[in-house]
């Protein structure tokens, strides 16, 4: 989990507050010490973090706080204000144009995710209904042209490739292409070196000038830490960026770079990078990363997550099939895929409110992906019929399951009663519900 070394770290903390029914000046002060050193371990900037604490001292030792009678809390209630703020208050939204074709720069050192963030955000725009276009204008990477190709036929995606090694000539032709074939946003995927030199911004500055991008956008690695802020400031400076895209922040358990990027650099972070799948970009809300930090939960991404990714008529078609007893084995292996399309269960369980960094029971249940596994390999492993009628499952057809599935017979036997309880209990929620005579009903979010 991103973040997770901080998130532990600052809820542990803030913990201790929230049972005191009293706070003194002096307990806000070793607190923020803690959160100090949990800052900076996270590899924050450290000019940022002697703000940041500042700010929330000051606010802290007043009134509103030690003499509140809930002080622990509104302690809570500051520091989540404040890295909000930190973080850039509100979504920052890509510029695009009304009418006519919006071009985005994609700019980042090697090893940054560039390209496949490239096709990641012409992924998200589509799905956003509009028709973008990739263009290879990196002409000197070795293959970066033919990853950009796979990439965009995987997603069914067109892109622009010529042979010329002048990426100014490149991107001029790329915008009469798409001009001619109504694409409206051009994704400029644009070389990278190992690190920032005067040739490399000079070639960019080149291409900036020639097409006049409503967005630059820079990929840097989370995973790189303080030099993410670092690299960021030197592009700033120089092509005046319009925005940051963090790649592998999954991978990043300190998640200093996000925290730092804004207020170093006076750039917003549009987008995060949450995984290697193509649908694994998400737009970066600086209130809903804060919260999760604080172990406060992200419903609202939870349920955007939810709606983009499962089918609703699939979902009513389940609910219906639950109240009726007809809901099957089928059923029940459709919707575990569709929830495994949402993205890692360990990123699922942060956004809900107090199941995250820092809460230890689930830390030691730990979410086991690999159980979904064997459930769907004991469901495959049942014939037609034992998926529509699992009461026909006597003892040798549970031995047959066990063996195809590389199971054994009491996991077997588990899933099977778990599926029978699960009926049962959707049996009673519906007579319950029928005996409602006003209200929504008992499955107004299923699933």
């Amino acid at each position: 989990m991103f973040f997770e070394n901080l998130a532990t770290k600052l809820q542990d903390t803030f913990k201790k507050l929230k049972g005191r029914g009293k706070l003194t000046e002096k307990d806000v002060e070793v607190a923020l010490r803690e959160v100090r050193l949990a800052l900076l371990e996270a590899d924050v900037n450290f000019k940022v973090v002697k703000n940041l604490i500042s700010n929330i001292k000051e606010r802290c030792i007043g009134q509103e706080v030690l003499n509140s009678l809930t002080p622990g809390q509104q302690v809570i209630k500051i520091v989540n204000e404040e890295l909000t703020s930190l973080m850039g208050e509100t979504q920052s939204k890509l510029n695009l144009k009304s009418s006519g074709q919006t071009i985005i720069m994609m700019v980042g050192l090697q090893g940054s995710g560039k390209t496949t963030t490239a096709a990641k955000l012409a992924n998200y725009l589509s799905r956003e209904n509009h028709r973008p276009m990739l263009v290879a204008a990196d002409v000197y990477r070795p293959a970066a042209v033919n990853q950009l190709e796979m990439l965009g036929e995987q997603l069914n995606m067109p892109v622009f490739t010529m042979d010329s090694k002048d990426p100014v000539e490149i991107v001029e032709k790329s915008i009469e292409e798409a001009s001619s074939n109504n694409y409206n946003v051009l994704l400029l995927d644009t070389a990278g070196r190992l690190h920032v030199n005067e040739e490399l911004m000079d070639e960019l500055q080149r291409i900036k000038d020639a097409v006049q991008p409503q967005e630059i956008l820079l990929v840097v690695d989370a995973m790189t830490g303080q030099d993410a802020v670092n690299v960021a400031e030197s592009f700033h400076q120089q092509l005046g960026l319009t925005g940051v895209v963090l790649t592998k922040l999954d991978g990043d358990t300190r998640g200093g770079a996000a925290l730092s990027v804004r207020s170093v650099t006076g750039c917003p972070i549009k987008f995060v990078g949450l995984g290697e799948k193509l649908e694994a970009l998400e737009p970066f809300h600086p209130e809903r990363m804060a919260s999760r930090i604080l172990g406060m939960g992200d419903v609202l991404s939870l349920i955007e997550k939810a709606q983009t990714t499962l089918d609703q008529d699939k979902a009513k078609d389940w609910e219906e099939k639950l109240k009726t007893q007809q809901f099957t084995f089928d059923d029940f292996l459709e919707q575990l895929q569709q929830v495994k399309n949402m993205g890692p269960l360990d990123q699922l369980m942060d956004m809900i409110p107090g199941t995250g960094g820092a809460s230890k029971k689930l830390k030691n249940m730990a979410v086991d992906e690999k159980q979904l596994v064997y459930v769907e390999a004991i469901i495959k492993s049942m014939t037609k019929e034992e998926r529509t009628y699992p009461e026909i499952i006597n003892s040798s057809r549970r031995k047959r399951i066990a063996r195809g599935s590389g199971t054994r017979v009491q996991d077997v036997n588990k899933l099977l009663k778990q599926f029978d309880q699960m009926k049962k209990m959707m049996k009673q929620l519906n007579k319950m519900e029928k005996g409602k005579k006003k209200g929504k009903g008992m499955f107004p979010f299923m699933p």
